[in-house]
């Protein structure tokens, strides 16, 4: 694709608080050029706590001085509702250029109703990080993949988002309930901005290292160039993160 190798830091959330320097280089030294970082106040509880003091331009030249960069964050709907004006300075200080709805979070028994009402509040959001020059995105899981009377949620959300303030960010993960990546970037084209990439193995019915699962990678990629996506985030937890880069690397 041309574009740098990248992972997101949500793996790494057991030692990037506690050695953040030595993470990153960690990270550096895996191959990866790229990190999409989660937002510290609203991930405290999750590993990133210890970053909540650091000041952005430190932590912008921590990232640089392992040979890495950073232009994406996830942050939870609800702390992007709560402060979003500290949330969007944040992001400026930090140099980014997305800021990623990690899902809207709503409870199982939500409705159709509650998940355009989220979109519509997204869209709001969305206003004001375009006027601060950056680009509001939706990361999906497998909520967005399930059927509320008969309608995908993920389809009805693509209708509500408006498509200038809302780009998307796909994960690939949802190929285990049949829904695949390239089926999306040509149903929708123009609206995706990044992907988070996980295989799949139907045998083992569980995420698995690039490569080694039923996913089309040749045709991803292809696809996914073709279309304007701007970056990509390896998300495996375990040695999955490492030893997906001798893959990457073939697509770089």
């Amino acid at each position: 694709m041309g574009l740098p190798l990248g992972c997101q830091t949500w793996p790494v959330r057991q030692t990037i608080g506690k050695d953040f320097d030595g993470t990153l280089h960690r990270l550096a030294a895996m191959g990866y050029r790229n990190i999409e970082m989660c937002s510290p106040p609203d991930y405290k509880d999750l590993g990133f706590g210890p970053l909540q003091a650091m000041p952005p331009k430190e932590m912008v030249e921590k990232i640089n001085a392992a040979g890495l960069g950073c232009e994406s964050c996830h942050f939870p709907f609800s702390g992007l509702k709560a402060h979003p004006e500290e949330r969007i300075a944040w992001s400026k200080e930090m140099g980014l250029k997305q800021m990623v709805i990690s899902t809207f979070w709503l409870p199982k028994d939500a409705t159709i109703a509650d998940w355009l009402r989220s979109a519509d509040e997204a869209n709001k959001l969305g206003d004001s990080v375009r006027a601060a020059g950056m680009q509001l995105c939706f990361h999906n899981h497998d909520f967005e993949f399930h059927k509320i009377d008969g309608e995908l949620i993920y389809d009805k959300l693509m209708g509500e988002f408006d498509p200038k303030l809302i780009k998307m960010q796909f994960q690939v993960s949802v190929i285990s309930l049949g829904y695949q990546a390239v089926d999306y970037f040509k149903k929708y084209p123009g609206r995706f901005q990044s992907i988070h990439l996980q295989d799949w193995s139907p045998t083992e019915k569980k995420e698995v290292t690039l490569g080694q699962g039923v996913v089309d990678w040749t045709t991803l990629f292809a696809v996914a160039k073709k279309i304007g996506v701007q970056n990509y985030f390896v998300e495996l937890d375990g040695d999955g993160l490492q030893e997906s880069v001798p893959f990457l690397r073939k697509f770089s």
